[in-house]
């Protein structure tokens, strides 16, 4: 059994069991959160797809980390004017850990 999730502007396919990082949600390390937006479920052969989203259907999950991710750089430059900019960006993520979907 799996199923489709939208949370951070992204989506997800996720199972029970699963950890997957999304972007940063509000909660301490070890509390629980109801993911309402369900777009699709797959259990065997029985397939829901909501239109957009499953009425009644959520996936409970566990905050198993708050952190941030690897530094990126970014560097813009315009040749012949001397115009160099140097940025650095690390993106805040809540790591999930999927315990149950319920259709």
């Amino acid at each position: 059994m799996y199923a489709i999730i939208r949370t951070g502007g992204k989506q997800y396919q996720v199972a029970c069991g699963d950890q997957v990082r999304v972007e940063k949600l509000d909660g301490n390390v070890g509390d629980t959160i109801d993911l309402n937006d369900v777009l699709m479920v797959v259990d065997g052969e029985e397939i829901k797809v909501g239109q957009p989203v499953l009425e009644n259907a959520k996936v409970t999950a566990k905050i198993a980390e708050q952190g941030r991710a690897k530094k990126i750089i970014v560097f813009k430059k315009k040749r012949r004017t001397g115009y160099r900019l140097r940025r650095g960006h690390r993106q805040s993520y809540t790591a999930l850990k999927i315990e149950a979907i319920s259709a």
